[in-house]
This record gives structure tokens, sequence and C-alpha cells, in this order.
């Protein structure tokens, strides 16, 4: 008999991976999901910031592996993924969560900006997907893939042609894999964060204030003033619906976007 919760968490540990994990959201997610019991993968390019993460939680009590690896290297990926299994023994959950989200003017877009973002925010998701796949089939077990869209990937936003264009795409991508993946008993499903206390946040806010001739302060208040909640929201907040994507309750829910905005959009 299980006698106490910690003792249920050790029982039934299951181990996740999380891309873009050294800061904002990504850091959230794996804060989150450590709380949850998991034992986790971070996955970043930056190697301090993601060993300090990783250090945090190991000296907390949790289980963090730190990956450093670029998302849209297809071989980075799936090396992360191999790692992640080597290392932990098994991989239930991975959230493809890195993410560029430049201020891009129509007449502004390079081909090298448009390959770069592209790279990352689309391509990363998509190696992100076939790399837990085959880790699932190997293991002979399921799992849950969470992928990182936005509210500006449900309505598109001014000036965010290349960020929109890729949030959008990910709503497709994992409304088809859900579909051709459900039978492995494999869930698929997206989250959408609206205004969010981050550090790429706070760059497209002084990129758009900037490009007004305005302060930092007004480009933040511009995507947040139509907010019902009256408030950004806290890197938590989505991690808290992510949290949810990869726990038993969300067993018979794939294909989905779930919005997490505070009340920007109503579908």
């Amino acid at each position: 008999m299980i006698t106490n919760i910690k003792e249920g968490l050790l029982m039934t540990k299951k181990v996740a991976l999380v891309t873009g994990a050294s800061q904002g959201i990504g850091k959230a997610i794996v804060e989150r999901l450590v709380k949850d019991g998991f034992a986790v993968a971070l996955v970043a390019l930056n190697e301090a910031k993601l060993q300090q993460v990783a250090d945090e939680i190991n000296n907390n009590g949790g289980e963090a592996l730190p990956l450093v690896a670029d998302v849209a290297n297809r071989e980075d990926v799936f090396a992360a993924v191999e790692k992640t299994v080597e290392h932990f023994g098994d991989l239930n959950v991975i959230v493809n969560n890195a993410g560029l989200g430049p201020t891009t003017p129509i007449d502004s877009i390079t081909p090298e900006q448009f390959e770069k973002v592209y790279g990352v925010n689309v391509a990363g998701v998509l190696w992100g997907i076939q790399a837990a796949h085959k880790a699932f089939k190997e293991l002979g077990h399921g799992g849950k893939i969470i992928n990182a869209t936005s509210q500006a990937g449900v309505v598109g936003n001014p000036n965010l042609a290349l960020y929109s264009g890729t949030k959008f795409a990910i709503r497709g991508i994992t409304q088809v894999v859900a579909q051709d993946l459900a039978t492995e008993d494999i869930t698929v499903n997206a989250f959408a964060p609206g205004i969010v206390k981050t550090p790429m946040m706070y760059d497209i806010a002084h990129q758009v204030g900037q490009n007004a001739g305005k302060s930092d302060e007004w480009g933040m208040e511009t995507f947040a003033k139509n907010i019902a909640m009256k408030r950004l929201s806290e890197p938590e907040d989505v991690a808290n619906v992510v949290s949810f994507l990869a726990g038993p309750d969300s067993n018979y829910v794939t294909g989905q976007t779930i919005i997490v905005d505070g009340g920007m959009q109503f579908h």
C-alpha cells in the first residue's frame, strides 16, 4: 500500500523532455513537471543557463538532465531524446516549447530570418515529434506530445508575420499528428499562451515600441490592453496547462489547442 504522496510519485516516476528549458515558459514548465513527479531532460542552446536550472532542480531533490542542442538541427533533437532514454530509462512526454518571436514588418523579412524562425518554431517541433515517436515505439508504450503555439497562431497579430505563421503551422501539425498517432496510444496537443512575462515577450515589446517611437512599456501595454482579466500572464499560468496535458487527466484529449491568454480571444 502507498502510504504517502512522495512514495507514490517515486513508484510512478515518469520522464519528460522540455525544449527551450533554460528560461521563461520552458523553465516554468520544467519546474512544474518536477513538482508533478517527473524526471526531466532540459534542452536549450545556452549551456550556462541550462546548467543553472538543472542544478537548482537537482539540489532540491528533483531529477534534471541538461542537454545542449539546437532544435532546428534534426540530429541534435534525436540525440537529445536518445540521451534522455539512456539516462532515465524511459520517455513519456515531450514538450516542444523552444521558439523565436521577432517582430517582422512585412517588408523587412529576409530569407535568412525566414529560415531561422521557421527552423526553430516549425522544424524544431517536427523533429521533436519524430524523435519522441521513435522512442515511444522502441520503448513499447504510448506517450504525450505537447507543442507550443500561441494566441498569435489562432488570430494573426500585426507585425508578427513570421511568428504568427509558424504558430498557425504548429496548430495544423498538431491536429494531423494527433490523428496519425492516435491508435498508438499517443496524444498530441498544443498550448497557446497570450502575453507572458518572459524575456522573449519583453524583446518583442521593445521592438514594437521602438518601431512606433515609443517606450518598452508602451509596447507591452499595446499587447496587454485587451486582456479580459486585466493582467499579464505569469509563466506558471502556462505551465499549469502543460501539467494537465502531461498528466493522466488529459488521456482522452488529443488534437486540441488550449488557449491560455486571460481572455484575449473567445472562440
